[in-house]
Order: structure tokens, then sequence, then C-alpha cells
């Protein structure tokens, strides 16, 4: 029997991802390459600068392919996964008509102003790409809530003029919608040329990142959550029913037609607080990590997990980016003594993410009124053995990773799996391609004292927003 390939794209906040993987679901190849800075002010401007999103990704494919052992025409079909609530604003052309405005925008919390007479098309970062990479104009449904006129619960454009006005487009802004799993257009000979894969491979349409991320972890029932260990963190279940009126969770899309992700409150700059920490303490970190000839999150790992459950104290509040309709939010730590070091810091970072997710969980799971027995956990963080236990600890029940590193690669490319009939259904892809790796179990002292420390984090959020809309009142008024 012929060899057959997937490739899965995952655009994210931070970096472009590519992973090629056969057809049970393990990496053949895989590459990366790190986003340029964004460029931000102090007003709420968050943009990728120049064409960095496409350019990146032609960059990492070509940097698969040098690792792939088997030969280009074997690649069945291609998965395009990328960032949600970013907003693309495109010429005529499908090239953009300004930078890529990211999630993390201010202005993405408002309806589009056309005020660039070159912009023909607003689109998100799904259907920009596979713009770029097919020349057809395509997007996936499951990336365009919010932001256009999507009708969620029926899986289908609003074409109504007044929502089409509150959302600040026109009919003729949108490109041609497609469900995940269905083959939005076919690699050009431009993109052939320039990546050295063979012209004519089908590129399927995925999702928002998310909820590729859920398919990727082979979420499929209320049995598991999922938790998402990003540049933005949360928590999520499957489900069939949308739920428009939730107080502790939204309805998203799922990668799956009629499928639905609940998705809890979440931690904006979430794992990124971790690469604010290496930052900050800069060349002492890199040599105590050096001299144990270890890499800086490794190190952080290894030293951390001599420091006792509750970081001796040190507690730490994860709003290092305020929502936009609370942006008295600030990022703390508390409970500093002289015991304290860095070893500390991060450990208590840890914990923070750790007990902020349990509790929007814990809120979640509560109003679905359903009681999940295990934890899937994806994301870099995922790697670390001291986080996943401490996972395991605060949220009591078993926590698990996947065998594959590039969850949302994986996802993208079990929809490019269904897209190109190696399998019949996203189920039979899921069950031949999505593999468990290693599974932590809570400690039964451990849960308790986090059970205790708890109460007191719920207070402290709760108290400090006091004194923190106080501080934003004060600095507001100089």
């Amino acid at each position: 029997m012929a060899k057959q390939y997937l490739m899965g794209i995952d655009g994210g906040t931070q970096s472009t991802k590519v992973i090629i993987v056969d057809e049970h679901g393990h990496t053949i190849a895989q590459a990366s390459e790190n986003l340029q800075p964004m460029h931000t002010t102090a007003d709420g401007v968050a943009e990728h600068p120049d064409d960095d999103l496409f350019d990146s990704l032609i960059s990492t494919i070509k940097k698969a392919l040098e690792q792939f052992d088997g030969e280009p025409e074997e690649i069945r079909a291609i998965g395009l996964g990328s960032i949600r609530y970013c907003r693309c604003l495109l010429q005529k052309n499908g090239t953009l008509a300004q930078p890529v405005i990211s999630w993390m925008d201010n202005r993405i919390a408002s309806a589009y102003e056309h005020h660039n007479p070159n912009v023909a098309y607003v689109t998100a970062t799904t259907g920009y790409l596979m713009g770029r990479l097919t020349n057809n104009f395509t997007d996936t449904i499951a990336n365009c809530i919010g932001q256009w006129p999507i009708d969620a619960e029926k899986w289908q454009a609003i074409d109504d003029p007044s929502t089409l006005q509150t959302h600040g487009i026109t009919k003729s802004m949108m490109y041609a919608l497609k469900m995940p799993g269905e083959i939005g257009g076919y690699l050009s000979q431009e993109i052939s040329q320039l990546t050295g894969l063979p012209a004519g491979i089908p590129v399927a349409h995925t999702a928002n990142d998310k909820a590729v991320e859920a398919l990727g972890a082979g979420l499929q029932d209320q049995s598991t959550v999922l938790l998402s260990l990003g540049t933005y963190i949360a928590s999520m279940v499957i489900g069939k029913n949308y739920i428009a009126s939730a107080q502790s969770f939204w309805t998203n899309m799922a990668c799956e037609p009629y499928q639905y992700l609940y998705e809890s409150n979440g931690i904006r700059r979430g794992m990124w607080t971790v690469s604010w920490l290496k930052s900050l303490l800069g060349e002492e970190l890199v040599q105590h990590a050096e001299e144990h000839n270890l890499s800086l999150e490794n190190y952080l790992n290894k030293v951390a997990s001599k420091v006792s459950v509750g970081s001796d104290g040190l507690m730490c509040i994860l709003d290092w980016l305020a929502p936009p309709n609370q942006p008295h939010k600030k990022g703390m730590f508390i409970g500093f003594d002289q015991r304290h070091s860095y070893p500390h810091i991060y450990r208590s970072i840890l914990e923070g993410i750790a007990l902020t997710m349990y509790n929007h969980t814990s809120d979640m799971i509560h109003e679905l009124g359903i009681a999940p027995k295990e934890l899937v956990v994806t994301g870099g963080g995922s790697h670390s053995d001291l986080f996943m236990q401490i996972l395991a600890d605060t949220f009591n029940m078993p926590a698990y990773r996947t065998e594959n590193d590039s969850i949302a690669g994986l996802g993208a490319s079990i929809a490019a799996a269904v897209a190109s009939k190696v399998y019949p259904s996203f189920s039979e892809a899921i069950k031949h391609m999505v593999h468990r790796s290693t599974t932590f179990y809570p400690v039964k002292d451990n849960v308790n004292r986090y059970q205790k420390i708890n109460i007191a984090y719920r207070n402290l959020i709760q108290e400090s927003d006091t004194i923190l809309k106080h501080l934003h009142d004060a600095y507001e008024g100089i």
C-alpha cells in the first residue's frame, strides 16, 4: 500500500508551526518559526508587522519538507489552522492592505470601520492564508464567529442588511464560507515554487485555533476536559447544543460541523507570562541553565520542583493583559518574604494558572451539570512534569498529555484526512490518529493543600479588585 501523509498548519500568536504526519497521526517531520515581535502602542494597538503570518508560513513549510524523508507527492492534503479573533484587511488580489490586527488589539472589540479605500475584503487569518495558498477566496465559518455576521446555531452566514451594517461590512467583503473538513482550494503553482510542495494539493479548512486543538486532543464527549495552555489559556468541553446565555462559559464552534465547544473564562497572555519571567531574569537564568546543561524552562522546572506546594505563601494573579471591559485589572504577586527567589516566582505563576483555571472550569461544569473524570492538557506547558502534577493536584483528577507535541497541527491534519477521504469521518480519524502519552495522578496531600490555598486565592482576587479599581482611577486622573 502506498504511503500517505498529511500536513498540518498551526498558525499561532507567537509562532508558526507545521507538521507532517502519517495516517496514524505519528509525526514524521515538524518545524516552527517565531513570529516577529508584535507592534503595540499604549492606546491598545497590537499588529503583526509586515506580512509576518504568510512569510513565516512559507519558511516553515520549507523547513518541514527539509526534514521529511518521504516524497512531497505522498502528502495527500494540507489542513490550515490559524489564530482566531484577528482581523485581516485585504486588497482585491487577496494580499494585505495593512498589517494583520491581532486579537489583543482594542479595535477587535468594535465593529470594523471602513477608512482605508484599498480594503476590499475583511477576513480571519484562516481566510487570508487560504487565499494566499490557493488563490481561492474561501474561509472557514468556524473561525468567523463574533466579528462576522454568522448564525452559529445554524452554521450559516446572515444576509440581513441590518446585521451586516452592525458588523461594519458588506456581503461582498466576506470570503465564501466553508465547513471544517472541507477543501477550501488547491495549492497554487506560485506557492509550489516557493515551498517545494506539488501544485494541486488540496488545502482543507479547519476552525478556530482552540477548536483545532480540541480536535487534535481527541475531545469527543463530556467525560474529558481540555485545558489549552497557550498565549490565551482556556478550558473546554465538547457539546451538541448551542448555548447562548451561559454565565461562566461561551459557546464556540467546534472543528466538526454542528458540534460545539463550551469554553470557560480564560487567562489572556497566560503562558506568555513564563516568557516574561525568563526575559526578566535575563543572563542570570541563562548562566544557571547552561551550568546544568538544560534549557531555560527545564531548568526552571527543576529548581521549582524543590519548592513546596503553595510556593511558601507566594501567590500570583495572572492579569498581565486586562480585558477591554475591565481595564483596571493588573497582574500581581503577593506574599513575598525573605525565603522567596525566582524558583518561587516561577512556581507561583504555574500555581496561579492552575488555580485560576480550576475555578473557571468548576464554574463551567457546574453550570453545564456535568462531572468530567479526567483532564487532557495541550500546549507548551504540558511538556513540564511539574506543571502536569500541579494541574492533577489542583483539579483533583488524572491529567494526561497526548503523544503528539503539536496538538493543533495534529487537529489540522485530522481535518485534512477527512477532507481527502483518508478517513470517512472525524471520529474514525480521531480513533486512528490521536494517542495518549503520560498520565499524572493526584497526590492526596497536595490536593488537600491546594483546596485550602484556593479559598484564600478566590478571596484575594475579589478583594484586590477593589484596590486595583482605586489605583486605575488615580492613574487615569494624572
